[in-house]
Parts: C-alpha cells; sequence; structure tokens
C-alpha cells in the first residue's frame, strides 16, 4: 500500500496564535485543509538561529507532512502531548495554563480547538482568540 499526500491549497486560511512558555515567545500558525482541519504547523520562536528553534523547525515539518499522509489528528496529539523538556511551565494561555515543552503546548493546543470529543464531533474549526490569515503559497 502506498501512502498518499493530501496537500493544502496554494491559497488557505490559517490561525496564528501567539504563546509564551516560561517567558520564551513564539507564534503557532496553523494551515487549514479546506475542511477547517489542520494541515500543516509552523513555530516561530523568537530566539531564531539556536538549537530549539531549529528543532522546533524539523518538528513543524515533521507533523505537518504526517498530518498529510494520513496521520489522525488525535493520534498525533496523543504522541506529542506530555513531552517534557525545557522551556517548560506557565504558559500565557488561560486554556493552557501549563506546559511541559513547546511541543506539549502544540499537541494541547490541537487538541483544545480541533480533536473531536467523545460523540465524535469537531469541538471547534475556528479557535477562539485567533487571528484568521489567507496565505499565498
Amino acid at each position: 500500500m502506498v501512502a498518499s499526500r493530501q496537500t493544502l491549497s496554494p491559497v488557505r486560511e490559517s490561525v496564528t496564535h501567539k504563546f509564551q512558555i516560561m517567558g520564551h515567545e513564539g507564534y503557532l500558525t496553523i494551515g487549514l485543509f479546506d475542511t477547517g482541519l489542520p494541515g500543516e504547523v509552523f513555530i516561530k520562536m523568537a530566539k531564531e538561529g539556536s538549537t530549539l528553534s531549529g528543532l522546533i523547525q524539523a518538528y513543524c515539518r515533521a507533523i505537518s507532512l504526517a498530518i498529510q499522509y494520513g496521520l489522525p489528528l488525535n493520534e498525533a496529539v496523543r504522541r506529542f502531548k506530555g513531552m517534557r523538556f525545557e522551556p517548560m511551565g506557565p504558559t500565557s494561555n488561560p486554556d493552557i495554563p501549563e506546559a511541559l515543552s513547546i511541543i506539549d503546548y502544540v499537541a494541547q493546543y490541537l487538541e483544545l480547538h480541533y480533536v473531536s470529543d467523545i460523540s465524535g464531533r469537531i469541538q471547534s474549526a475556528e479557535p477562539s482568540n485567533s487571528c484568521s490569515v489567507r496565505l499565498d503559497a
């Protein structure tokens, strides 16, 4: 069996969310499929050029490709939620008061806004306190 990649439209909706974990500031951008579900993840950290920033970019590419090749979002959240490394601690988001890492924060954010509840319904197609932006790829 060969997996096929579902690509995003050249012009797509996205959500950009500013966050802080223990004073480390970043921006989480989630590119959305036409269905309103995540199809790509980008994280921009304030400390560019750091080892952490490079590893975060690698994570973003890997998770984006995995989702585009069919990894269910709830499975991605399950695998990455709870990962523990610095920076960790209090966040600027009252809905996610503590994060064990940047990866844990992203997993919690995706779970909060995009993963189905027990009945199978999507909790939210557009997170609150976020802006929608159209991007040309």
